[in-house]
């Protein structure tokens, strides 16, 4: 490899600029000029700016860190079409998560600069908070943990009508099995449940002995104790999980999901709770973010059910900063050595 062109690596609270700068660096060689940026993410919520979305910072201080610059490796960076019209060096861009909404790809492609991305970064986490969330609802571990910083000890937690259930034995409904559904598949199957799959782009066989494969999504939810969301949103899967659907299950049922706010009536969560279809529920994403704390689901653990709510961190671990960081820093090295793009968005000749 020669000299490696001027590189910006502007990272935000999560994956630091620290870690994209040390990523490149063991793969160009310490004496590359890697320069930086802080973005305030997620300390400052993200923002839409110059027809991009979910951005941080803006696009004044990113052209001002890209002058002279020929890549820039970022996952939230607003790189809008004036800030790629105004980086005349700017030859590449890795974005490290898996929906680059905060990259104008139209323009990009127009003035031949490669964009790659890393899909999956975040699997083994999400999927890891999923089955948190999944035996947390189980067996009631919130409720039990209130009563005590409510300083109550409820011996009545272990009644027969109070006690939660175990996932051995249990029938859980997967809707979506692709990075993330079929580690979850696998985990539940050495856990002893009986796994249901609704996708329709799973390949036949490719969980055989793992998980049961069901070509329509009613079937999974009037067989499930227990469903799990996992779908990308859609035009097809938007509401996938709807009032219908839910009254289908087995009483007393259990909802998770970890996946997108839109695949969910949450309305429909809200009345089937209360009305006892469905016994639990554990959501880490909502139809709108930051969530109205006063409003949806959330009124329902304060009401006293059985409902489990974190605020969108089922991707959220150190292992999937690290492996951002790594994954566009590859790119990077393959770009600059000529090797083709294993994650590329826009097409540029070589």
């Amino acid at each position: 490899m020669s000299t490696p062109p001027p590189i910006l690596a502007a990272g935000d609270r999560f994956i630091l600029p620290e870690l994209f700068a040390e990523a490149a660096a063991r793969r160009l060689g310490e004496h590359a000029d890697i320069s930086t940026l802080q973005l305030e993410w997620p300390d400052v919520p993200f923002h839409s700016v110059g027809g991009i979305h979910e951005a941080s910072g803006t696009e004044e201080e990113l052209l001002e860190a890209l002058q002279g610059r020929a890549a820039i490796l970022t996952q939230l960076a607003p790189l809008s079409e004036r800030v790629l019209r105004e980086s005349p060096d700017l030859r590449f861009i890795g974005v490290s998560r898996g929906g680059p909404t905060n990259v104008d790809l139209r323009t990009a492609q127009e003035l031949g600069i490669l964009v790659v991305n890393v899909p999956g970064r975040n699997g083994i986490a999400t999927a890891e908070m999923t089955l948190g969330l999944l035996l947390a609802a189980f067996r009631r571990i919130p409720t039990a943990h209130g009563s005590l910083l409510e300083r109550r000890w409820r011996g009545d937690l272990y009644r027969y009508d109070q006690v939660g259930r175990e996932v051995h034995g249990a029938t859980i409904g997967l809707i979506g099995a692709g990075a993330v559904g079929a580690h979850v598949a696998r985990v539940l199957a050495a856990l002893g449940a009986e796994v249901l799959v609704f996708d329709p782009y799973l390949a036949p066989g490719a969980l055989d002995g793992i998980a049961e494969q069901v070509a329509e999504v009613e079937e999974l939810f009037r067989r499930s104790d227990a469903v799990s969301v996992h779908a990308r949103l859609s035009e097809d899967t938007a509401g996938i999980v709807s009032a219908e659907r839910l009254a289908a299950m087995r009483p007393g049922g259990i909802l998770v999901n970890a996946a997108r706010g839109g695949l969910v009536d949450y309305a429909a969560v809200a009345d089937a709770i209360r009305s006892g279809q469905l016994g639990a529920a554990a959501f880490d994403v909502y139809p709108d973010e930051p969530v109205d704390m006063d409003e949806g689901v959330l009124t329902l653990a304060r009401e006293g059910y059985d409902v489990v709510l974190t605020p969108h961190i089922a991707g959220a671990s150190r292992e999937t900063a690290a492996r951002a960081a790594e994954g566009v820093a590859e790119e990077l090295r393959r770009f600059l050595d000529g090797e083709a793009p294993l994650h590329p968005l826009t097409e540029v000749p070589r």
